[in-house]
């Protein structure tokens, strides 16, 4: 890669960096920079709660719910290796290498998958996932591209955390307050409901959510609104 290119690329992404970060604009130049159709960012950093941080569009949002519902899918197993993970062609697959994430790639017109893990040095904080409508393999300049582009977002990220107090989140990298404190709540609420952790209540919530395809965000409200209520003997959720 040029340094003219290295130098696009950075301006291109920093350019696109909104103050909250919660916008479209940052998944959406990455989408154009790696001339794929979609991406997104999530966070998985250790010792907070796994979160999509940015989708450049619907699929790309429904992708990265998935993968926090099932913790499988391109993203995920990049941020575990520590390397891009890629799969040129979903439909191809005899035993799904992601079951729980092929199906609902495929239902929304997605062939191919790649996931580049977000990291600084030793510190890991998630991946961004890139797709495309056709099968193959992303050509070399694609995933230099996308080499840099990870590698800037991660810094970003970096940046704005280094902001935060020891063991929290930086506001910028919170959909919105109001978001947190709905999720805050209801997860509190599930995780007493079922009798579980917090994190395992989170968990149910996304699952829950993918099943009846709706929103985790709207699930939340209804938790919160004590329309919705999970039952941990019958192993269902109840509707008011």
């Amino acid at each position: 890669m040029t340094t003219d290119r290295r130098d696009w690329i950075v301006a291109e992404i920093v350019g696109s960096i909104s103050p909250s970060m919660d916008s479209q604009r940052l998944s959406s130049k990455c989408a154009e920079v790696a001339g794929v159709d979609g991406a997104g960012i999530t966070l998985m950093s250790n010792g907070a709660p796994w979160r999509s941080l940015n989708a450049s569009d619907q699929v790309s949002e429904r992708l990265g719910e998935v993968q926090l519902s099932f913790h499988e899918g391109p993203g995920v197993d990049a941020h575990a290796r520590g390397e891009p993970v890629a799969e040129p062609d979903l439909h191809s697959q005899g035993i799904p290498r992601w079951p729980a994430y092929t199906a609902p790639a495929l239902e929304a017109g997605v062939r191919a998958v790649f996931g580049y893990p977000l990291r600084v040095g030793g510190v890991r904080l998630g991946a961004m996932d890139l797709h495309s409508r056709r099968a193959g393999w992303l050509k070399d300049e694609q995933h230099r591209d996308a080499l840099m582009l990870a590698d800037v977002v991660a810094r970003a990220i970096l940046l704005v955390q280094a902001r935060a107090r020891p063991a929290q989140v930086a506001q910028e990298l919170w959909t919105s307050s109001d978001y947190q404190s709905i999720v805050n709540q209801a997860s509190g609420m599930a995780a007493v409901q079922l009798g579980v952790g917090v994190g395992a209540a989170l968990v149910r919530m996304r699952v829950y959510a993918f099943g009846i395809s709706r929103p985790f965000a709207e699930v939340a409200e209804d938790i919160v609104a004590r329309r919705l209520r999970f039952d941990p003997e019958r192993r269902q959720t109840q509707r008011y």
